[in-house]
């Protein structure tokens, strides 16, 4: 979570200062935004659009709540997002340097495929949401650990160069899926509804804000935490979003709902500051 003082403008400046005679570490730029208070509020919304823009293509356009739902629907759209979701990451790995419009849409592929799969292994495959979480959770922590025994950190700060992205995208995604099977079966299977799940989540999350300011814990570790509970947290705004008011929703169109997060995002990327995280070497 360290802090990027430098001119994200002219990648030549990119080294840090140092005052004479005192010797200081370069620093070069990662292809990942710093994490900022502008970072989660755009990862949050991103999450909510993933969940609303993955259940326009499966439920509404294919079909899979209506009676003539099969499962395909989840399987076809998670065919598609998936490959959106690979020709982003491949243009990301690609760039030069980070380009913020660019990382934005690789994390909405993420959150749109990992909604369309997390229903398909819930629904589809019959395990459930709590099977579902379970076999989620160890594909994260199994992709984690995988990353930090390859090359030796997990923090997001090292993400620049085609091994640490490969990484990084793999984590996003499966943890991108959890938390869709996750926010479901808070707000459903365990019956709490949606506004529930929203302040559980939120509160899970104002409390890891709390350990990073209030303690010495992992920055990486929170970072990680945080970042797998804000999509359990967009899973159920969107949610609530879109589902009939019957069952505690405001019965949004998707659509709609999904386009009006587009328009949020978009002015959080062009009007929030966006710069490059540091990398200390």
């Amino acid at each position: 979570m360290a802090d990027a003082r430098v001119d994200v403008e002219n990648p030549a400046m990119s080294a840090s200062t140092t005052t004479p005679g005192r010797a200081g570490p370069a620093t070069t730029l990662a292809k990942v935004p710093a994490v900022t208070l502008g970072f989660w509020i755009t990862k949050i919304a991103a999450t909510t659009l993933g969940e609303t823009g993955g259940d326009a293509v499966t439920m509404s356009w294919l079909g899979e709540t209506t009676a003539l739902g099969n499962g395909m629907g989840y399987l076809i759209g998670t065919a598609i997002f998936s490959l959106i979701f690979a020709l982003a990451v491949w243009s990301q790995v690609r760039a030069t340097r980070f380009r913020p419009a660019l990382y934005w849409f690789a994390m909405i592929a993420s959150t749109t495929v990992g909604t369309t799969l997390a229903d398909y292994v819930t629904r589809s495959l019959g395990i459930g949401y709590a099977g579902g979480s379970s076999l989620l959770l160890l594909m994260v922590l199994g992709v984690l650990w995988w990353w930090k025994r390859t090359l030796g950190t997990v923090a997001v700060d090292s993400v620049g160069d085609p091994a640490s992205e490969g990484f990084y995208w793999l984590a996003i995604m499966c943890s991108q899926t959890l938390g869709t099977a996750l926010g479901d079966w808070v707000a459903d299977t365990a019956g709490l509804g949606y506004t529930v799940a929203m302040a559980i989540f939120g509160g899970a999350l104002a409390l890891v804000a709390l350990l990073h300011f209030r303690t010495r814990m992992s920055p990486t570790l929170l970072f990680w935490a945080a970042f797998i509970l804000t999509r359990p947290l967009g899973a159920v705004v969107g949610d609530f979003l879109d589902k009939p008011v019957a069952s505690g929703g405001l019965a949004l169109s998707r659509v709609v709902a999904s386009l009006i997060l587009l328009v949020f995002i978009a002015g959080c990327v062009l009007f929030l500051p966006q710069r490059a995280a540091a990398r200390m070497h």
